[in-house]
Order: C-alpha cells, then sequence, then structure tokens
C-alpha cells in the first residue's frame, strides 16, 4: 500500500535467470502489496529464481510476446482489485526503488499514467545503451509526440505506473491480437493520452548492462517495426483506432 493505493508491480520475463531475482529482490514490499511475474515460456530458470524471492509467477507455457505477457498481467491486477499496476523490465535495466516517483501523481490525483523517463534527470546514467538505441528511442519519442500532440521525451520507456480504472476502460482496447508483441506498450501509451486520460513523466533511471550480460531481445527489423507499428497504425488509420466507442463514465 502507497499513500492509500494499493500496488501490484507486473514483470513480464522471458529468460533473464540472474536478473529477475534482483527485479523481484529490489521491489519495494513496503509500497507493492504484490509482485506479478509473468513468464513468457522461458526455459532458464527464470520462474523458479522469481518464485523464490517471493513473487507470485504466472505461466503462460509457451512464447507468446510481451504483450500478450503484459495483457495476462494486468488482468490479474484487475481481477486484484488493485489501485493502480506498475511495470518494470525483467531484465533489471529499471530501479524499482524509484517507483514511488511514478505513483505520487497518481495519488495526489495529477495523473492517470505516469511514464518512466530516463531522460528527464541531468547527467543521468544510461549505462552501456547502444548508440544507435539512444538515436532510435530519441527518434521514436518524436514521432510520438507528434502523433499524441504533446511532448513525450521517451515513449519506449515500460516502466510506467497506471491507474486501474484506466485498464477498465474497454475504449482501450488491449484485446487486439496485434499488440502481442513490443507494440503493446507504445500502443498502450498512446491510446490513453488520445483518450483524454491524465498523463506525466517522471525521471527514472534506465541502466544498460555490461553487454556480456545480454542487453535485449528484441531483433532487427521485425521488433523494430513492432515498436513502430502502434504509431503507423495512429498516423495511417486515425479514427480506426477508435473502432469501439463507449463512454467512459
Amino acid at each position: 500500500m502507497y499513500r492509500q493505493l494499493s500496488v501490484v508491480l507486473v514483470v513480464p520475463v522471458l529468460d533473464e535467470a540472474g536478473k529477475i531475482g534482483e527485479v523481484v529482490r529490489r521491489a519495494p514490499r513496503a509500497i507493492v502489496d504484490e509482485v506479478v511475474v509473468v513468464d513468457d515460456g522461458s526455459t532458464d530458470g527464470s520462474r523458479e529464481e522469481a518464485a523464490a524471492g517471493g513473487a507470485n509467477v504466472i505461466e503462460l507455457g509457451s512464447t507468446q510476446g510481451v504483450g500478450a505477457a503484459l495483457r495476462i498481467g494486468f488482468e490479474h491486477v484487475l481481477a486484484s482489485g488493485a489501485d493502480a499496476a506498475v511495470v518494470a523490465a525483467g531484465n533489471n535495466k529499471d530501479a524499482p526503488e524509484e517507483i514511488p516517483t511514478l505513483l505520487d501523481p497518481i495519488a495526489d490525483d495529477r495523473a492517470d499514467l505516469v511514464q518512466g523517463s530516463r531522460f528527464l534527470s541531468a547527467g543521468a546514467s544510461l549505462g552501456d545503451m547502444p548508440g544507435y538505441r539512444r538515436v532510435a528511442v530519441r527518434l521514436h519519442s518524436h514521432l510520438f509526440s507528434r502523433l499524441a500532440g504533446c511532448r513525450v521525451t521517451d515513449s519506449t520507456n515500460g516502466f510506467r505506473a497506471i491507474r486501474t480504472s484506466v485498464l477498465r476502460d474497454p475504449n482501450l482496447e488491449l484485446d487486439r491480437s496485434w499488440l502481442d508483441a513490443y507494440e503493446l506498450e507504445p500502443y498502450l501509451l498512446l491510446r490513453a493520452i488520445k483518450l483524454g486520460y491524465r498523463f506525466l513523466e517522471a525521471p527514472v533511471t534506465k541502466v544498460y548492462p555490461d553487454r556480456a550480460l545480454g542487453q535485449t531481445k528484441m531483433r532487427p527489423v521485425v521488433d523494430w517495426w513492432s515498436i513502430l507499428r502502434p504509431l503507423a497504425v495512429a498516423a495511417i488509420g486515425g479514427e480506426r483506432l477508435s473502432r469501439r466507442y463507449y463512454s467512459k463514465g
């Protein structure tokens, strides 16, 4: 419980043994009521490592994609009756100790969704983040901002907090089948902004580990397209992004 908010931390994971245990260990239990690790078909002991740390592990049984894993995690959060969900990466790039920074604007009733940004802290270290990723993240954020109609400095950052009332909104349409991979995270952010939910960014840390430890599972072209696809749909599809529109009331 944090400032009258019950909070569930959702962590999707695929083969992050040696890292997921640290994510679970670092989760501040005085703030986070439950740590849910959604295992996307790991074969390296990630499930056991997360469970040993005290996480509630949901097994998908096979690799379905990070978007599919997050969708299952959100369904669990809604079923739990929690007030807010926080999402963090399973590869220990995010800092769970910074979760209050994401929750404060929601607790203050100033935001419904708070996106972490690695670029808002002056002098923040990005670790061994590859140069092409720095350029790609900046470019994605620029395109995202133009489509969203507001400035977003770190649109690909998955470290975020969301009021569960947002996740209950059927207008969000997270059930779309093309959101199973990397599309879901930018789609969710863009969709929530377009639906008029209050959005803020908060400075967070995202430190890339040494390349020898493995930095990302994103494949060139296929997964880069995946993360750009929601922007293309919004740019080309326009109102088709809102094919079902219900009253938020």
